[in-house]
C-alpha cells in the first residue's frame, strides 16, 4: 500500500491540473489514469477537433483565395494527411504533459482505478491511500434510447474525428457546441450537412442574438438545419442512414453523427458503494468541489458544472489549493468564457439578456456590428459584439459572433469579472487595426460616445 497526501483518479484536465498544482504546493501526489494523460480534451476533444477546424479553415481559404487576389484552388481533402497533422499536434502536447508530470515527482499510475474505501483507490491489485481523494473520471458521448452507435454509419464525435474519408452527406443530431463544430468541419471538407436540433435554435445555451447570427451564417455556407423538432428514429441501409423526426419528416445521409451531449463517467467505479451523493449520475458538490464524504472531492465533467476543459482545469487547481490550506475563492461560473469554434465562432462570457432579466436586473443592451471594424473587413467576416449591462451599472454579459472572436474573450472576461462599466472600458486605447477595436467601440457606444457606430 502506498500513502499520499493526495490521490487523483483521472488524468484529464481537472485531474492533471490538481496533480501539478498539488505537487507544486508540496503535497505528495498519485495520479491514476486508465487511458492517456490529458484525457478527452487532449486526445478526443478540444485539441483534435480544433485541428480539424483549422484544416477546414485552410480549405475554405483556398476556395475563396481569388477574392484576395491569390491564384489558388481547392482540389480535395487528403484525410490521411489531415489526421497526421492532427495527431502530430496531440502527440506533441501529450509528450510535453508527460514531461511536466514526471518533472514534478508525481507518482503516475496507468490502469483502471476503483474506489474501495473513502480514502483508497485500487489499481492493478494495488491500493493507493490518500488523506484526500479527487475524483476526475470525465465524461463519455451520450446517445439516445434505441440509437445504437456502430462506429461507421452512426457515430459519435470520437469516431468522427478519426475518419479517413469525407462523407458525401452527414446528418448531425444535436445543434450544440459539438454538433455545430462538426457541421462546420464537414461543410469545409466538402460534405453536405444537415443539423437536427430539438430545441428552438442552434447553440441554445448562448444568447438568442448569437444563435440568430450563427444560423444566418450557416445558411450562407449552405449548412442545412432543422430546429424545434425532435428525433424519432433512425434506420440504416447499405447506402446510408434515414432519420425520422417526430413531425414525420425524414432525412437521409451517408453518416449520422450523434452529438447530443456528454454524460458523466461515474458508474461501476465504487462511488455509490462508498456513499457519495449523486444526482442523475453526477456527483453533487459544494462551491469548493467537496463531496458529502470528508476528504473526497470531485472536479470536471462528473459534477454538474459547465462541461468545459478549462472549467475542470480551474476546479482542479482550486481543490489542490484548498487542500493545501490556501483558501482560494470559489469559481464564479458566470465568469467562465465559452466558445463554439465553428466558422463563424460564437463566444461569450457572463449573462445572456434573458438570464439577466430573470435575475431582476434593469437591462440595457448594445450590439456593435463588425461591419464597422477594419480588421473584420480585411478578414471578410461579419457578426457583432453584443453588450448586456445593468442600467447605470456594470457589464453583465458580452456575446460575440465572427471569425476569431474567441480571441477577444481574454478582455471580455476581465471586463465582466472585474465588474467594469462601459465608461471604464471606453477610455482604453485598442490597437488599430484589430478585432479588439470592436470591443472598445461597443463600450464607447454604450457609454454614449459612438464613433464607428450609429447611435
Amino acid at each position: 500500500m502506498a500513502d499520499f497526501d493526495l490521490v487523483i483518479l483521472g488524468g484529464g484536465s481537472g485531474g492533471y491540473a490538481a496533480a501539478l498544482r498539488g505537487a507544486q504546493l508540496g503535497l505528495s501526489v498519485a495520479l491514476i489514469e486508465k487511458d492517456k494523460l490529458g484525457g478527452t480534451c487532449l486526445h478526443r476533444g478540444c485539441i483534435p477537433t480544433k485541428a480539424l477546424l483549422h484544416a477546414g479553415e485552410i480549405a475554405d481559404n483556398s476556395r475563396h483565395a481569388s477574392e484576395f487576389g491569390v491564384n489558388a484552388q481547392f482540389i480535395s481533402m487528403d484525410m490521411v494527411a489531415v489526421n497526421a497533422y492532427k495527431d502530430g499536434v496531440v502527440s506533441k502536447l501529450h509528450k510535453g504533459l508527460q514531461g511536466l508530470v514526471k518533472s514534478r515527482n508525481i507518482t503516475y499510475v496507468e490502469g483502471t482505478g476503483r474506489l474501495v474505501s473513502p480514502n483508497t483507490v485500487q489499481v492493478n491489485g494495488e491500493n493507493y491511500t490518500g488523506k484526500n481523494l479527487i475524483l476526475a473520471t470525465g465524461s463519455y458521448p451520450r446517445t439516445l434510447p434505441g440509437l445504437e452507435i456502430d462506429g461507421t454509419q452512426i457515430v459519435t464525435s470520437e469516431e468522427a474525428m478519426a475518419f479517413t474519408h469525407v462523407p458525401k452527406s452527414v446528418i448531425v443530431l444535436g445543434g450544440g457546441v459539438i454538433g455545430c463544430e462538426f457541421a462546420s468541419v464537414w461543410n469545409s471538407f466538402g460534405a453536405e450537412v444537415t443539423i437536427i436540433e430539438g430545441l428552438p435554435r442552434l447553440v441554445a445555451l448562448e444568447d438568442e442574438s448569437s444563435s440568430k447570427l450563427l444560423e444566418r451564417a450557416f445558411r450562407k455556407r449552405k449548412i442545412n438545419f432543422v430546429t424545434g423538432v425532435r428525433f424519432a428514429s433512425a434506420v440504416k441501409s447499405p447506402t446510408g442512414v434515414t432519420v425520422t423526426l417526430e413531425d414525420g419528416t425524414t432525412h437521409t445521409a451517408d453518416v449520422l453523427l450523434v452529438a447530443v451531449g456528454r454524460g458523466p463517467v461515474t458508474a461501476g467505479i465504487g462511488y455509490e458503494e462508498q456513499g457519495i451523493a449523486m444526482d442523475r449520475g453526477y456527483i453533487t458538490v459544494d462551491d469548493k468541489c467537496r463531496t458529502n464524504i470528508p476528504g473526497i472531492w470531485a472536479v470536471g465533467d462528473i459534477i454538474p458544472t459547465l462541461q468545459l476543459a478549462h472549467v475542470g482545469f480551474a476546479e482542479g487547481i482550486m481543490v489542490a489549493e484548498e487542500i493545501a490550506g490556501l483558501n482560494p475563492r470559489p469559481i464564479n461560473y458566470d465568469g467562465v468564457p465559452k466558445v463554439t469554434y465553428s466558422e463563424p465562432e460564437v463566444a461569450s462570457v457572463g449573462l445572456s439578456t434573458a438570464v439577466a432579466k430573470e435575475r431582476g436586473y434593469d437591462v440595457v443592451e448594445l450590439s456593435y456590428d463588425l461591419a464597422g471594424n477594419g480588421k473584420a473587413n480585411i478578414l471578410k467576416t461579419s457578426g457583432s459584439i453584443k453588450l448586456v449591462a445593468q442600467k447605470d451599472g456594470p457589464i453583465l454579459g458580452i456575446h460575440m459572433v465572427g471569425s476569431r472572436v474567441g480571441e477577444l474573450l481574454a478582455e471580455a472576461q476581465l471586463i465582466f469579472n472585474w465588474e467594469a462599466e462601459a465608461s471604464d472600458v471606453a477610455q482604453h486605447i485598442h490597437a488599430h487595426p484589430t478585432l479588439s477595436e470592436a470591443m472598445g467601440e461597443a463600450h464607447m457606444a454604450l457609454a454614449g460616445k459612438p464613433l464607428h457606430a450609429h447611435g
